[in-house]
């Protein structure tokens, strides 16, 4: 991420401070209802300039950010705001799809959805906003601003979870700096998604019922093994109980991640009846273990603890009190503790978990504040 500029602070984060003009924010405008229902809100307090971010796209598949970005601009058009369109394709292709390739062809499994947030839209976006002399930048993301307290006759942050908890994206947003917060708004979230559609159609946004997209950050519906598969050749390997005994086949360990239930192949057509999970994988050997998560595979495969890399505390957690920690995007939390030694976080729990994917992130939370995370690490 490039180094934060140092610019004037917004008026939100000076207590006391009171300023007539209309702070100026940029709104990530991606063409669908959540970000332009976002701007729409803005607007009554605001100074809002709509900005559609343009990334890489690979060849391979349909090209839809033309069409993003018309949607966009009719938003923009309708709220009769500034429409700015910015030019992120080389960022977006170094820092999130070749380290993610990278990454994947190591054996580890990185979060690109973590990786646009940290280096698109608040890394490169937030930069430039900020070169901008922009107070603020906000996104469509479901998740909660939060004053966390008064430092320095400065206000303090947190992150916490979106009052839509089917929808919450708080575990996509550890790697936000405190100084960073300060200067970021997330306007839908303190609302749920239907109340959002509902308000779109409501206000007679033109894109009030367009479908939300899916699949992997910005680039849309892909499955990740077949957007990997351009890059790393498939390599059928083995796939084998706790036991060691192999019970199915797979096209490479690479593209199979810790939990995965599906992309493998089990031989015996009475188990493979029964939901089985990846537990554990050796690229070496190209062959990934399965379980159906019983007790004794739990115990026998699980881990207790694991170490964190990267790591960013928005709120730094304490020494051996007890958090939730989330291995997974939408994970039923666990109960664990945290441990510093030598300079390295360490995530401990009392029981075996096998859901602990070395390059996914680890996203520790007190109750519903979101304090920050890690990579994970052997």
């Amino acid at each position: 991420m490039k180094k934060l500029l140092k610019t004037k602070k917004p008026s939100e984060g000076k207590v006391g401070l009171n300023i007539k003009t209309k702070p100026k924010v940029f709104v990530g405008l991606s063409g669908g209802v959540d970000s332009a229902v976002s701007a729409a809100i803005l607007k009554k307090d605001y100074d809002v300039t709509g900005v559609f971010i343009k990334v890489w796209s690979p060849d391979f598949l349909p090209c839809t950010w033309r069409e993003d970005r018309l949607d966009a601009m009719r938003v923009a058009a309708f709220l009769d705001i500034p429409f700015i369109t910015l030019d992120l394709e080389k960022e977006y292709k170094k820092e999130v799809v070749d380290y993610m390739i990278k990454e994947y062809k190591t054996g580890r499994t990185p979060n690109p959805d973590v990786l646009c947030n940290k280096e698109i839209k608040f890394g490169a976006f937030y930069d430039f906003a900020r070169t901008q002399g922009v107070d603020f930048i906000a996104t469509g993301h479901y998740a909660q601003k939060k004053e966390h307290g008064i430092q320095n006759n400065e206000y303090l942050y947190s992150v916490c979870e979106s009052k839509d908890t089917a929808k919450d994206q708080s575990y996509f947003l550890w790697n936000i700096k405190q100084e960073q917060l300060k200067h970021v708004l997330f306007p839908i979230g303190r609302m749920v998604k239907s109340d959002v559609r509902t308000l779109a159609e409501k206000l007679g946004l033109p894109n009030a019922v367009k479908k939300d997209s899916q699949g992997l950050c910005f680039i849309g519906k892909v499955e990740m093994k077949d957007f990997l598969k351009h890059f790393i050749a498939e390599k059928k390997g083995s796939v084998l109980d706790s036991g060691g005994n192999k019970v199915g086949t797979h096209d490479g360990a690479v593209f199979l991640t810790i939990g995965q239930r599906h992309g493998f192949t089990i031989e015996n057509k009475k188990t493979a009846s029964v939901p089985h999970y990846v537990v554990s994988k050796n690229i070496k050997k190209n062959t990934v273990t399965v379980s159906a998560l019983n007790p004794s595979d739990v115990a026998e495969l699980g881990k207790t603890t694991c170490k964190l890399s990267q790591v960013n505390w928005i709120n730094e957690p304490e020494i051996g009190k007890q958090y939730q920690i989330r291995f997974r995007y939408h994970q039923e939390p666990l109960v664990g503790t945290l441990n510093l030694s030598k300079k390295e976080w360490h995530i401990i729990l009392p029981k075996p978990f096998t859901g602990i994917s070395v390059g996914q992130s680890a996203v520790i939370y007190d109750n519903k504040e979101m304090l920050g995370g890690g990579v994970i690490e052997k």
